[in-house]
């Protein structure tokens, strides 16, 4: 779906110019009170472990507490609609993640504008998906897992945090690129019973975030066998690619992102920013993220926007064309 080349840029900018002493003092300031992180998940998964990495060495710069307020269900929708209609001065921010690009598509309707309600503030950083299995499984590899799907179709399933989450899409991309047919079963978010569904057995597979299976994979509570990104994660090298496995170009690269509604201040924004980009290059932060399999990277506004417009071009002609509804 093509959207118009001024709604891009008002993502991009978000903001009306102010006058550069209005910016200056607006700038110094902020923030005088709490900031409000939303995040579209229940606690325990990935977007809500980078949330509390972020927020609480913004805490310390700023002065004032920033509080991750978990707010899930909808796919990330009822976050980024409350986000959408909050005031936009500063003191309300959100988890981005490929939700709000897949939303689009996935929904008749929202309540929000996925372009114009929300201002780009700075990536946060990238990650894959980790394709998992119960410890009880005959399925070691890859290959392994294809072939199992491909003698059972249909009676394969996997798990995902819900329809419509970026490790949902890449079950469905790989049963389009590979030609197999396995079953979707969505979660509420990781700790809404999928993780103890897959130990048991109860389930055959997983596609999750790397922040939330990785350590559960190292530790040998399930058995990672394979990863969504086009190359593999520096952090988490023990686990090949899809790609190499047998499905060639396949790639499913997630990003978690830092937005506030739109009409808030350039100068606020800007400060953001720059804050971010400074704790996201502190090596002890930057620590952090390894056990999540995150790789960290801040980036300019615009630079954010610009990754959006890419991935609203690339997803909305996937997802139709798999025919895939949100809940």
């Amino acid at each position: 779906m093509a959207f118009p080349r001024r709604r891009f840029l008002e993502l991009a900018a978000g903001v009306v110019a102010l006058p550069a002493v209005s910016r200056i003092a607006g700038a110094q300031s902020w923030p005088t009170r709490v900031v409000r992180l939303l995040v579209g998940f229940p606690a325990g998964g990935g977007n809500d472990a980078v949330a509390r990495i972020v927020a609480n060495r913004l805490s310390e710069i700023w002065g004032q507490q920033v509080i991750v307020e978990n707010k899930g269900g909808a796919g990330g929708n009822l976050a980024f609609e409350a986000v959408a209609r909050a005031a936009p001065d500063g003191y309300t921010m959100m988890m981005g993640f490929p939700g709000l690009v897949f939303n689009r598509f996935l929904y008749s309707s929202l309540n929000y504008d996925p372009v114009a309600d929300f201002a780009a503030v700075s990536l946060i950083g990238t990650y894959g998906n980790l394709l998992v299995v119960p410890n009880s499984s005959p399925v070691n590899t890859f290959e392994d897992f294809l072939t199992h799907a491909k003698a059972s179709p249909g009676k394969v399933t996997f798990a995902s945090p819900g329809v419509g989450t970026s490790p949902h899409l890449a079950g469905e991309l790989l049963k389009y690129k590979a030609q197999i047919d396995i079953t979707h079963v969505p979660y509420r978010g990781i700790a809404a019973g999928g993780m103890s569904d897959l130990i048991a057995g109860r389930i055959d597979s997983m596609f999750n975030t790397t922040a939330s299976l990785l350590q559960a994979a190292r530790t040998g509570q399930v058995r990672g066998i394979s990863v969504t990104t086009a190359q593999r994660i520096p952090t988490a090298s023990e686990f090949p690619t899809i790609a190499e496995s047998g499905v060639p170009g396949f790639d499913v690269t997630g990003w978690y992102a830092l937005l506030v509604p739109a009409r808030t201040p350039d100068d606020i924004i800007r400060r953001m920013n720059a804050d971010l980009t400074t704790v996201l290059g502190e090596p002890a932060i930057r620590s952090k993220f390894e056990p999540l399999g995150v790789s960290v990277g801040a980036s300019s506004p615009e630079a954010l926007a610009a990754r959006l417009r890419s991935e609203f071009e690339l997803w909305g002609p996937l997802i139709k064309a798999a025919n895939i509804r949100g809940e």
